[in-house]
């Protein structure tokens, strides 16, 4: 947080703090070959799959590759933990870091999804965001951010030591039980840093740190995707509500998500192929 100092600033400290920024990632090489034929497929689609997320709790969807799926708030503001898998290996799974490095601390309409190394390659890609408009406000806030990991019971153990169950990270983990059969030691680890879809978060402009406040999400509003790849995807609908007072507790109102899952009509995406898993050759040096 930098609120404390030991030492005395050296005669050329501002100087040294004039150097500019340098973007890390530069991110003008990535290209999406299809976007133009992602927005045409998008004008024809048909649902195929529609499930409901409960509040406080958290259930998995499968998108085939070339599909679209979109969450939707529909009875009140809402936010949700999104997780991706690779449907077919697990061990893929999303990147929220590297997608942060490469986007920004919040993603919108054009920004990918990356997956874990060594496969290194978009999962999905945001294709509509009718929060788009709402941009950064004064704060320094956005949403849909990729800079919170998940409200979890081990943070709010340590802060509060409740033992509260029905934090997002547990959410994700039970559904991962419940619906795919798996253990909860290896559910818990394939748990990851989420998409906060619909949050309203930032860094506070004194001491940077996560903050949250009410979220604009309205009944209607909704992201949607395009799968790249096959996907298993794990939605928790957040504690916290629209996250304007608190999470990890059962103090705010929550509203169910509504995710649903689309396949286009259009032949625009006919000669489109998943993208191929990252080419470095893993050498490492060795």
């Amino acid at each position: 947080m930098k609120k404390y100092t030991q030492h005395q600033k050296p005669a050329d400290g501002d100087e040294r703090k004039l150097n500019s920024p340098v973007i890390c990632y530069p991110n003008d090489t990535l290209k999406i070959p299809y976007w133009d034929n992602y927005q045409k497929a998008r004008e024809e689609l048909t649902k195929v799959d529609e499930i409901i997320i409960p509040p406080r709790d958290a259930k998995c969807f499968e998108v085939k590759a070339g599909y679209f799926f979109r969450i939707e708030s529909i009875d009140g503001p809402q936010v949700g933990d999104l997780n991706l898998f690779n449907a077919n290996n697990y061990k893929e799974k999303f990147y929220s870091g590297k997608t942060r490095a490469l986007h920004g601390t919040h993603l919108s309409l054009k920004d990918q999804m990356w997956s874990s190394f060594p496969y290194m390659r978009p999962l999905a890609t945001i294709t509509y965001d009718s929060l788009d408009w709402y941009g950064f406000d004064k704060d320094g806030g956005s949403v849909h951010d990729v800079i919170g990991t998940r409200c979890d019971p081990y943070t709010n153990n340590l802060i509060s030591n409740n033992q509260y169950h029905f934090c997002c990270h547990s959410n994700l983990t039970r559904a991962l039980v419940n619906e795919r059969n798996l253990q909860k030691e290896e559910a818990e680890n394939l748990v990851h840093d989420v998409l906060n879809v619909f949050m309203c978060t930032g860094f506070t402009l004194d001491t940077h740190q996560y903050f949250m406040k009410a979220s604009p999400v309205r009944p209607g509003d909704f992201l949607e995707f395009f799968a790249e790849v096959d996907l298993l995807g794990v939605l928790s609908a957040c504690p916290g509500g629209d996250c304007s007072s608190e999470h990890s507790s059962d103090t705010a109102k929550c509203y169910p998500l509504k995710i649903s899952v689309f396949k286009t009509t259009s032949k625009v995406l006919d000669s489109w192929t998943s993208p191929l898993v990252s080419n470095y050759n893993q050498l490492h040096g060795l």
